[in-house]
């Protein structure tokens, strides 16, 4: 059996780009805004149909105890600002060892600890709402953080070919 030493083996895509293709600032943040956008059209079709189900979407404000209806613009907005966040993050470890994996498991961490925020809400918010909220967590990260890893991880060392002109 062959024993295959090609240079795009260790890309996260079958074949691995040309060195000249790595990620930049400015195609991380078009494909964060492009999954971010997708995230934020599926979140608010949960939110509408959530809403058309009887879930109230009452939640509390930083610093007030009242409740109040969600806006369904944070719901189709949301996703985006958080990709674009997570894009620009993202750009910081491009071209390192391993930018890929940091890029993933610190997505998920961080998708993972904004899910605090829903579980730790008042008394008086309804569990249903809860959970939608929680799904709309997992539609953000299951659209965004792996497209942002693979993408990182092309830029790592020897995931590139060179090509030979």
């Amino acid at each position: 059996m062959l024993a295959m030493t090609s240079p795009w083996l260790d890309s996260v895509t079958p074949v691995g780009p040309p060195s000249s293709a790595n990620p930049s600032v400015r195609f991380l943040m078009y494909a964060a805004a492009v999954t971010g956008g997708w995230a934020g059209l599926l979140c608010l079709a949960v939110y509408l149909i959530g809403r058309m189900a009887g879930v109230p979407f009452e939640v509390t404000r930083v610093g007030d105890a009242s409740l109040q209806v969600m806006p369904w613009l944070v719901v189709l907005l949301l996703p985006v600002v958080a990709a674009v966040l997570g894009g620009l993050l993202a750009s910081l470890v491009r071209g390192n060892r391993h930018a890929g994996r940091m890029v993933f498991w610190g997505g998920t961490v961080a998708v993972v600890a904004s899910c605090w925020l829903p579980l730790t809400e008042a008394a008086d918010v309804l569990w249903s709402t809860r959970i939608l909220l929680l799904l709309m967590h997992a539609i953000t990260w299951f659209l965004v953080v792996p497209q942002l890893a693979r993408i990182v991880g092309d830029s790592e060392p020897g995931a590139s070919v060179e090509r030979a002109n």
